[in-house]
């Protein structure tokens, strides 16, 4: 039986967003920079989990399902940490049966509180500790620079970007933000 260890540290996630004028111009700008497909686009349906007061919203804690390639992944990240990139705690596993997980997750009161889809391709340059991901979503294209914080700026500066153009949002925020500015009344983040 797996047994948590008290006052260990959970894994973390290091990433920021950058916003890409196309998917194409986003593609051809990371394959001059020797990136390649790690996985080829793949449609990803995602799920967010909240009590009904929005307990982990306003905790800025997140619990996730994802539906991605064939897998359901559960996932819980911890609040952001203050800094130059979105860095916070990330424990992601697979589970075999996507009903029985939700089931599971309403039984402890959760509920599904907000849902988005993207296309998603993962890109990487061989031996480097991180990866660009290319999200195509409602809202716009964005590029995500995930690894160390270091290879995040490095990266970013090779491909034309600067730390002034880091979003640390998530994909929930940026989709309110847009809600307001184009006058739009969607509770979800979803492809017509």
């Amino acid at each position: 039986m797996l047994q948590s260890q008290p006052g260990q540290p959970l894994p973390r996630e290091t990433e920021v967003k950058l916003a890409v004028p196309s998917a194409e111009a986003a593609l051809q700008v990371l394959t001059k920079a020797g990136f390649e497909a790690a996985h080829e686009r793949a449609f990803e349906a995602n799920m967010l989990l909240d009590t009904p007061g929005s307990e982990l919203m306003h905790s800025r804690r997140l619990l996730r399902l994802r539906d991605f390639r064939g897998e359901t992944i559960l996932t819980f990240k911890g609040p952001p940490e203050a800094g130059p990139h979105k860095t916070r705690p990330e424990v992601e596993t697979c589970v075999a049966d996507a009903g029985a997980a939700l089931a599971i997750l309403n039984g402890l009161g959760y509920v599904v509180s907000f849902r988005y889809e993207k296309y998603r391709t993962t890109l990487a340059r061989m031996g480097e500790p991180g990866h660009a991901v290319l999200d195509e979503t409602p809202i716009g294209v964005f590029l995500e620079l995930e690894g160390e914080a270091g290879w995040i700026d490095k990266t970013a500066v090779e491909l034309g970007f600067s730390p002034a153009h880091y979003i640390l949002k998530s994909y929930g925020s940026l989709f309110r933000e847009y809600c307001e500015q184009h006058g739009w009344h969607s509770p979800n983040m979803v492809f017509a």
